[in-house]
């Protein structure tokens, strides 16, 4: 090759090998920043399929980067390629937290609405007597007798404050009439009792009624 032709050609190979072996610098603090980003919009929690990929995304990005710093002659042209990778899969992992999160927070929001409704129309059930008949009981579960109760010969009547919906359902059961150990055994069995609800003016309705659940040692 003649001389003037190698001068010509050197500075070329020069800078073709220096452009070529620049590290995609900005590129990869980018990717690292969207994940970060991910990380404090909760995609752990709310997109761990999507954090999940852009971690493989990262990990093939600081491999390639590993990779390279190990060669003479380098060329980061495939980490460019992965970086911009690695920050796309980032960035849809804090897109998709974001958007499940406000999906779960408005859900979360109207089950307390739902709840407190309920609860400000429990609160308004009617005390059986006069024209509010009682519910009938359509399934009883009986109480299973603590050991330890009677071990020390526990035994005697729990009496409970009970709500039941308009479904029939135990909606809220207290104890008003306490026997030590024996409460929660009670307790237990009384909300899962189901009743024909009662009725006024020929519409189910909320009412509240007192139950006795009996312990007697065998």
């Amino acid at each position: 090759m003649p001389i003037r032709a190698f001068v010509v050609v050197l500075p070329m190979l020069i800078f073709l090998l220096a452009g070529c072996g620049s590290p995609p610098t900005a590129e990869a603090d980018a990717a690292r920043q969207s994940m970060a980003s991910a990380s404090d919009a909760g995609a752990d929690k709310y997109a761990a399929a999507s954090l999940k990929e852009a971690h493989t995304a990262q990990a093939a990005l600081d491999a390639e980067l590993k990779t390279q710093e190990g060669k003479f002659i380098k060329s980061y042209d495939r980490a460019r390629e992965l970086a911009v990778a690695a920050k796309t899969a980032a960035d849809k992992a804090a897109t998709d937290a974001k958007s499940e999160r406000e999906r779960a927070e408005a859900d979360d929001a109207r089950k307390a609405k739902a709840a407190a409704a309920r609860r400000e129309k429990l609160a308004k059930a009617i005390r059986v007597g006069g024209q509010i008949r009682p519910p009938i009981r359509i399934k009883e579960v009986a109480p299973i007798y603590p050991a330890i109760a009677q071990s020390a010969r526990v035994q005697g009547d729990v009496v409970i404050e009970a709500t039941i919906d308009e479904e029939g359902k135990v909606a809220d059961a207290r104890v008003v009439k306490s026997v030590p150990l024996l409460d929660q055994a009670a307790l237990d069995a009384v909300r899962q009792w189901e009743y024909q609800p009662s009725l006024l003016n020929g519409v189910p309705t909320a009412v509240v009624l007192t139950v006795t659940v009996k312990f007697t040692r065998p």
